[in-house]
């Protein structure tokens, strides 16, 4: 289908059989809404061009949650063309104001958290406190930017020659395509919406088509707090390579924000490179976690549970390798197999679960994959290591120790509840072990001595790194990697920049 042919049939996307919902169950006629499964183009919820329905399953059960419309080509350009009819507008929209609209989108998210966590819980399959914890942080997106939405400062000098003024002034970049991924589907569409709102640009949502319909709901909340049609639109699709790619090539298209494998954000980038479209990607991770001899063993432990453990180890951030050095290492694997070991594995939307079940099928074969290839070349299972029977997509936690420097789970990101150890002596060595790989997202540290956590700090090769500290996100910080784990940054005042465009005026007086 062309792109004039698509846009022409998509004029009549309006008129297709739209109203479909979701009500969350235990919810019905107390907090939250009925959610809308249609595509949300212009303002409107609307069935698509296609008419196709995606299903959306319960990891933690295998059983269908409910559908949601499957957008097409035709529906992404009809996307595009809300957006740009929204664009001028929200360009010219006081920032004081776009800050207000912000700011109660946030006041929402909070106010229906246990809900939107039981909504996450139940289409993700992770434990309904870390789904909490995911809203709470999705939240505070609206809020930071809230309060940067009115401090994108431009800046004025004279020319060094003396000859004229040079003026700089933050524009829009214009449309942005916002692709996110399933493991954090709240934080990760807000993550992106709410700089690209601040910055007075309209967009295009495309979430994961496991999880949208926590992405269909931020959309509700959006439209509620005010947001103008076509600021703001959402196309589920189960083509997300054409669908995409026709995206990407309408030259109003200028800004390309991507979270997912290091895999797809290498296509999404050539796809980019035809218009010179400006790309920020948050790409994987394979975290090495270092605790020195020095360290503090309890804190270390404490930290690894939330470094490994959040969300079950489906995390770019999540701490996969771990170096503990020779004094401490018994006694930290010890300890680590004894905590991953205590906690309950289960459905996601169960009070008592503190390890849900995985996204999908092909999560747990990757998985047992890499443990089993780690196994075969002479690691040692501590804890753990066997799928659980079914129904759902579960995978204990799981501990291995020993293993050989070819094994795969050292150069994969394995994003599952599986923590591998190997012992170090020397530091030097750990830190070439811990750089030793095409990532570059997150590291963690643990040592008694501050001077030299920070030393290490900064030589390893990465883009965050938490010392004695087993979290690393924060909406203030600038969060992104180096190597293939990404470009640009997200969080903090750097990522409202990426939304923007530098205009230069030279001018005297």
């Amino acid at each position: 289908m062309s792109n004039d042919t698509a846009r022409a049939g998509a004029k009549d996307i309006g008129q297709s059989d739209a109203g479909q919902s979701y009500t969350v169950p235990g919810f019905a006629g107390a907090v939250g809404f009925d959610i809308p499964t249609d595509l949300l183009i212009g303002g409107d919820w609307v069935a698509g061009w296609g008419g196709g329905r995606i299903a959306v399953l319960d990891p933690s059960t295998g059983a269908e949650l409910t559908s949601v419309a499957d957008g097409t080509v035709a529906d992404g350009l009809a996307a595009i063309d809300a957006a740009e009819a929204a664009a001028r507008d929200w360009a010219a929209t006081p920032p004081r104001q776009r800050a207000v609209i912000l700011q109660r989108c946030y006041q929402s998210m909070v106010d229906q958290a246990d809900w939107l966590a039981r909504l996450i819980a139940l289409e993700n399959g992770k434990a309904l406190s870390d789904a909490r914890s995911e809203v709470l942080y999705a939240a505070e997106f609206f809020r930071w930017y809230a309060e940067e939405a009115v401090r994108i400062n431009g800046e004025l000098a004279i020319a060094p020659a003396g000859g004229n003024r040079i003026l700089v002034q933050y524009q829009p970049i214009g449309i942005a395509l916002l692709i996110t991924p399933w493991n954090f589907p709240a934080a990760m569409a807000t993550r992106k919406i709410a700089p690209a709102l601040a910055a007075g640009c309209t967009c295009i949502l495309k979430p994961a088509e496991e999880t949208p319909l926590t992405a269909l709901a931020i959309g509700e909340i959006l439209l509620r707090a005010g947001v103008p049609g076509g600021v703001v639109n959402i196309v589920n699709t189960s083509d997300p390579a054409g669908v995409c790619k026709a995206i990407l090539h309408d030259p109003r298209v200028r800004k390309l924000s991507f979270t997912g494998s290091t895999e797809v954000g290498r296509i999404l980038l050539r796809e980019a490179a035809d218009s010179v479209i400006s790309s920020s990607m948050e790409l994987g991770g394979n975290a090495p976690f270092l605790v020195l001899d020095d360290a503090d063993v309890d804190a270390a432990i404490e930290g690894a549970m939330v470094a490994k453990m959040r969300n079950a180890g489906e995390a770019c951030t999540a701490a996969n390798r771990f170096y503990v050095q020779a004094g401490i290492h018994d006694r930290f694997v010890t300890r680590l197999v004894e905590r991953m070991g205590s906690l309950k594995l289960g459905p996601g939307s169960e009070a008592a679960t503190q390890c849900g079940a995985m996204i999908n099928p092909a999560a747990i074969e990757k998985i047992a994959a890499l443990v089993d290839d780690a196994l075969a070349k002479g690691a040692t299972l501590r804890l753990g290591g066997k799928a659980a029977d079914g129904p759902g997509y579960f995978y204990p936690p799981t501990v291995i120790d020993g293993l050989s420097r070819d094994a795969r789970i050292l150069r994969e990101e394995v994003f599952g509840p599986v923590a591998a150890v190997m012992r170090f002596d020397d530091v030097e060595e750990a830190v070439a072990m811990a750089n030793d790989t095409e990532y570059g997202l997150s590291a963690y540290v643990y040592t008694g001595d501050m001077k030299r956590g920070l030393q290490l700090a900064e030589r390893l090769e990465y883009g965050m790194v938490a010392l004695n500290r087993g979290l690393v996100s924060d909406p203030a910080a600038p969060f992104g990697g180096v190597k293939q784990s990404g470009l640009g940054r997200e969080g903090s005042h750097h990522g409202l920049i990426e939304f923007t465009e530098a205009k230069y005026i030279a001018v005297d007086w």
